[in-house]
C-alpha cells in the first residue's frame, strides 16, 4: 500500500492529472480500511465535480461516517473567499444555520437564495426569511446577473409568507426590508423602486 501511494505521489508533475493521482491514493487507503487518512489527505482533491453541491455529495457518499457539517466546513476552508457558493450544499443537507452563515460571509446567486426562501417559507420560515433577506442584500450590494423586477417581487412574496409562518408582523418585516435597502451602497434604489408600492402599504 505504501509503495503504491509513494509511486503515485512521485508521478506528480509528470503530466499526470492531479485529481487522478489523488483518486488512486484515496482508493488505496479506503480499500485498506484507512478511511480517516484517506479523507484527511485526498478526499477534497480527489472529488472535484462540476458543481460544489455535486462535490459535497461525492465526498459524503464515500465517507458516510463523516458528519455533513465537517465535510462542508472542510470544503469551505479549501476555497477561501467563496463561502457563499456552498450555500446550496448546506441547505440540501439541512444545515440551515450554516447555510445562512456562509452567505453572510460572502455572496451567492440571489436567485438561489430566493428559491430557498420560496421553497422553505412554510416548513423553515426562519431560514427562509434569512435567505430572502440575504438575496435582497446581495442585489442591493450590486451582486447578481440580469436581475429583474420579477426576481425582487418573488423574493418579497416569499419573505412575507415566511414572516407569516414565523408569526412576524408584516409591518416589522417591511421595516427590516426598508432598513436593508437604506443601508445599501449600490443597487438599493432599484429594489426600492420595485417595492415602492408594497413597502408603502
Amino acid at each position: 500500500m505504501g509503495d503504491a501511494i509513494q509511486y503515485a505521489q512521485n508521478s506528480k508533475g509528470l503530466n499526470a492529472p492531479l485529481t487522478d493521482i489523488a483518486s488512486f491514493c484515496e482508493e488505496v487507503l479506503l480499500s485498506s480500511g484507512f478511511s480517516d487518512e484517506a479523507y484527511a489527505r485526498y478526499a477534497i482533491e480527489a472529488s472535484y465535480e462540476t458543481t460544489n453541491l455535486a462535490t459535497f455529495r461525492a465526498i459524503a457518499k464515500k465517507y458516510p461516517h463523516m458528519p455533513a457539517e465537517t465535510i462542508l466546513r472542510d470544503l469551505v476552508a479549501s476555497q477561501p473567499g467563496q463561502e457563499g457558493k456552498w450555500f446550496a450544499a448546506a441547505k440540501d443537507s439541512g444545515l440551515f444555520e450554516l447555510a445562512i452563515e456562509l452567505v453572510t460571509i460572502s455572496p451567492t446567486d440571489p436567485r438561489t437564495l430566493f428559491r430557498a426562501a420560496r421553497d422553505y417559507a412554510v416548513k423553515q420560515p426562519a431560514f427562509a426569511g434569512a435567505a430572502g433577506m440575504a438575496g435582497l442584500r446581495c442585489i442591493s450590494d450590486g451582486y447578481g446577473y440580469d436581475i429583474t423586477s420579477i426576481d425582487v417581487l418573488d423574493a418579497y412574496s416569499a419573505l412575507m409568507q415566511a414572516a407569516g409562518a414565523a408569526g412576524i408582523q408584516e409591518a416589522s418585516m417591511k421595516a427590516d426590508i426598508r432598513a436593508l435597502i437604506t443601508g445599501s451602497q449600490y443597487s438599493g434604489d432599484f429594489v426600492q423602486r420595485v417595492l415602492s408600492r408594497q413597502l408603502a402599504e
